[in-house]
């Protein structure tokens, strides 16, 4: 029998990966979505619901039409420099949708629930790589909004039995490998699309946000995972809780960092183009290397990255920058 699983924020980057996911592990996704960043094109494998996460009562009926089993939490507004400026915007889409949907579950006895949270929970990490049980002091309004859902989802588990994974994302990256989805906001910040898109014309200021830190080529180190790799490990915390096996905290990273030189010379390579980078002061906040310690997600979920090789991230994410925004230049 088809297990329906409700995904919020579905209509979004990782979101809809995550459908794909579901539907080739047999599930059905049912998106709830209220199309403010997420885009209706990228609802392939099941329904869409419009609505808001905030709205507890539509989360309520939503659960209970469609016999919704569990729930796969996306939603959210999640542009760090942009959670500094519009703080109330983020708590109250990201604490208070967390909420909504709580109560909304709560009214349909749906109890199951993988979270999707952010490495930014961190702050400036005191090892490297970094396990779950490290100190955790964001640096940002977006973290420090993860974090207060992670708090809350831990007492609501306590009190009431609500089973939850959380799931702690470093650099998601990469599209599908049909070309059928990928990463294209409207406001973009992240360095591999934004490359993308300086080579095809569609931005003019494209930059490297500092090239004095005490890493080999000066440029920050992140750990980047291909966004199918990061999809599969959401289905395996859904399996997890299914089971009835016990929830957690889980990094989801490959364990290995890459520089901003080392990601630039890669789509040179792959693309066969050279990309102007001007350089750029460091922005506030940023820690110098961020990498993953994913060893329980490897022993405790099943989950080893496949799919992350960094030629394979920007050869994906190059294609289907390509089908689906076709180059404004010479490129």
């Amino acid at each position: 029998m088809t297990r329906n699983i409700l995904v919020t924020g579905g209509a979004g980057y990782i979101g809809s990966h995550a459908c794909k996911a579901l539907a080739e592990a047999g599930y059905l996704p049912v998106v709830y979505d209220n199309l403010s960043l997420g885009r209706h094109q990228a609802v392939l494998w099941g329904p869409l619901v419009e609505g808001d996460i905030r709205d507890a009562d539509r989360v309520a009926r939503t659960l209970r039409d469609h016999e919704i089993q569990a729930v796969i939490h996306f939603a959210a507004l999640s542009v760090v420099g942009e959670s500094g400026i519009r703080p109330l915007d983020y708590y109250g889409n990201n604490v208070g949708g967390l909420l909504g949907l709580l109560k909304g579950m709560a009214a349909a006895t749906c109890d199951t629930l993988v979270f999707s949270s952010t490495a930014a929970v961190y702050g400036e990490p005191r090892v490297s790589p970094i396990p779950e049980d490290s100190h955790t002091e964001p640096l940002n309004v977006y973290g420090r909004t993860k974090l207060i859902c992670e708090t809350i989802l831990a007492d609501t588990a306590a009190a009431h039995g609500v089973k939850v994974v959380s799931l702690r994302y470093f650099n998601a990256c990469g599209a599908d490998v049909e070309g059928r989805i990928g990463e294209f906001r409207r406001t973009e910040t992240h360095l591999i699309p934004r490359a993308l898109m300086a080579l095809q014309g569609h931005i003019e200021d494209f930059m490297v946000f500092g090239s004095d830190f005490p890493t080999p080529d000066g440029t920050a180190i992140r750990d980047y995972i291909h966004v199918e790799d990061l999809a599969e490990a959401h289905v395996l915390a859904l399996k997890r809780l299914l089971n009835g096996d016990a929830g957690g905290t889980f990094n989801l990273g490959t364990g290995h960092g890459y520089s901003v030189g080392e990601i630039l010379a890669t789509i040179s390579r792959i693309t066969g183009h050279t990309l102007a980078a001007p350089q750029g002061g460091r922005r506030a906040g940023d820690p110098a290397r961020l990498v993953a310690d994913g060893s329980r997600a490897r022993t405790q979920l099943g989950f080893i990255p496949t799919r992350s090789s960094l030629d394979n991230i920007v050869a994906t994410a190059w294609r289907w920058h390509q089908i689906a925004h076709p180059t404004r230049n010479s490129v």
